[in-house]
């Protein structure tokens, strides 16, 4: 049986499920002649030796062509207190080029030039190493040139379609339905 015929879930169920793994929220960024931004959930840690992190960036997405063209790129890890930067860098009608910055707190990354969110929980300045091909969106794998930690604030995340956040507002101590089965 071909995986083709195989394939019984449709795209719209898919995204249904995945949206019940909460991430993290991330802006990735790109600087040099035409700087751009966009938020992405779609990031992960991939390997420590050599350092490695991925980003998934739609095809169709502005930021794809940049990626392709300027092989190096930022990710500032936002915190609680960013929802509305993760909105920002999300709103397709920002405007773009140098000017999607203007109402950002922001600095260039000191490796890359590539633009940091202020007041987000890490930062992360790559290379692109590799790319895959993901069906709508390309894997970007980045080797890691600088990672900063600045700030222990609690994380902005996103859960079943809206952003949520860690820390004590998000933390309950009822462990009635937490069981084990391990030894």
């Amino acid at each position: 049986m071909t995986l083709e015929a195989r394939r019984t879930v449709d795209a719209q169920s898919l995204r249904r499920a995945c949206g019940a793994f909460a991430t993290g929220v991330t802006v990735v960024t790109v600087g040099g002649g035409v700087p751009h931004g966009m938020t992405a959930n779609s990031f992960a840690s991939v390997s420590l030796d050599p350092p490695l992190l991925l980003v998934c960036i739609d095809r169709k997405a502005i930021m794809h062509g940049c990626l392709d063209g300027t092989r190096s790129f930022g990710i500032s890890v936002l915190a609680a207190r960013q929802e509305a930067v993760a909105r920002y860098f999300a709103d397709r009608r920002r405007p773009l080029g140098a000017a999607q910055f203007d109402s950002v707190d922001w600095r260039p990354g000191p490796v890359t030039g590539a633009p940091l969110i202020s007041g987000a929980l890490a930062h992360f300045e790559c290379d692109v190493w590799r790319s895959y091909d993901g069906g709508d969106h390309t894997i970007f794998l980045g080797t890691v040139l600088s990672a900063e930690q600045p700030d222990a604030a609690d994380a902005l995340v996103f859960l079943r379609g809206r952003f949520d956040r860690t820390g004590p507002a998000a933390r309950t101590n009822d462990v009635s339905e937490v069981t084990t089965t391990c030894p």
